[in-house]
């Protein structure tokens, strides 16, 4: 096993940031899986885009649906792709999942990006999804906006699995474990069961010390540089101080009681974007118990290659909130930051399904 199956020492799960038809078909999934013990994967309407968008490999199986469904609307062709991807990558997930216990080994699909500011419609897509794959591994993504934490609640209740995706600032975050929470308490009124019900929060990284190191160099100060490239790890950190804090409550220990799996925090956006910094930099610091992180391909290589094994999550927790301290106190609004930053994935995420949507549409009706 490799330096990635190493983290899982230390409490954090491995999950691909990737999923691809030609990947899944050549066993490249299976191999990370027995070499490297990845035990996730996810994806969003940009990885989809790339996938899809580009190439052949999709062409068989979308003229194979249009012949049997020569009226289908653009949509409907989508999710019979995206549908038969997550069906492959949970068959091939299906032996960690139960090795684990229904603790891990999921695989996560996004409802559309332009409901996200629409909870009802959000419940109803989720559950929708949810039955098209029929896997027990499976999560559904949902953003965590203002709608989104209604709904996440609403599809924990129904028995669903969850992935809250899009999360930047600690306020937000609160905000739909709190929901993940409410959804487990309605099940347990309903004598209903909780115990095998997953979910995970997706706390991104990379974006926000990219938005605030703009705001750093244009300060120009030695004290602004001397937070450069540190604020996103330490909000990330924060966030784990306060999820540690809630399974100490009352409120958790109830459900713990039913059996309830905690919430992990999974930190996503962990390839490095600004070259001056370790190409390792957001998994190398953000390592702990119950924890998740999903890499695109290039940051596991990476990590493979030369990253290293600590805990480092809990490390010097008082040199974050110094951190974000001094991010309050120079101006740098981080608050403001990471509300924009929601909007701006929300926005990526629909143009990124504006272009999917029309790459199959250009090769309608696909009849070959």
């Amino acid at each position: 096993m490799s330096r990635l199956s190493d983290l899982s020492g230390k409490g954090t799960a491995v999950w691909l940031d990737f999923v691809d038809r030609k990947f899944l078909e050549s066993g490249g999934l299976k191999t990370l899986v027995e070499d490297d013990g990845i035990t996730g994967v996810t994806s969003n309407p940009s990885i989809f885009e790339k996938a899809m968008g580009q190439g052949t490999a999709y062409d068989d199986s979308l003229a194979a649906y249009d012949r049997a469904h020569p009226e289908a609307p653009t949509i409907d062709r989508y999710e019979a792709l995206a549908v038969q991807d997550i069906k492959a990558a949970a068959d091939t997930l299906r032996p960690v999942y139960d090795r684990l216990d229904a603790k891990d080994g999921y695989v996560s699909l996004e409802v559309s990006p332009y409901i996200s500011d629409d909870t009802d419609a959000t419940i109803a897509e989720a559950a929708k999804l949810w039955s098209m794959v029929d896997k027990p591994n499976l999560m559904i993504k949902i953003p965590g906006t203002p709608a989104g934490a209604p709904a996440i609640a609403a599809t924990i209740a129904a028995g669903i699995n969850v992935n809250v995706t899009l999360l930047f600032g600690i306020e937000a975050y609160k905000a739909v474990a709190l929901a993940h929470a409410a959804g487990l308490e309605k099940r347990v009124q309903e004598g209903k069961p909780i115990d095998r019900i997953a979910s995970v929060a997706s706390f991104f990284v990379s974006r926000i010390d990219s938005a605030i190191d703009a705001k750093i160099d244009a300060l120009g100060t030695d004290e602004a540089a001397a937070i450069r490239g540190k604020v996103a790890i330490a909000n990330a950190k924060m966030a784990y101080q306060w999820y540690l804090e809630f399974l100490k409550s009352d409120r958790w220990h109830a459900l713990a009681a039913k059996g309830a799996m905690p919430q992990r925090l999974l930190w996503a956006s962990t390839g490095t974007k600004d070259k001056a910094y370790p190409d390792t930099l957001y998994v190398d610091t953000l390592i702990g118990a119950d924890t998740v992180n999903t890499m695109p391909p290039a940051t596991m290589d990476a990590f493979r290659d030369h990253g290293t094994i600590a805990e480092t999550l809990t490390a010097d927790v008082d040199g974050a909130r110094h951190v974000l301290a001094e991010a309050e106190r120079l101006g740098l609004d981080l608050n403001g930051v990471t509300d924009r930053l929601v909007e701006e994935g929300v926005a990526s995420f629909a143009k990124a399904f504006d272009d999917l949507l029309g790459a199959i549409a250009a090769k309608h009706p696909a009849t070959a």
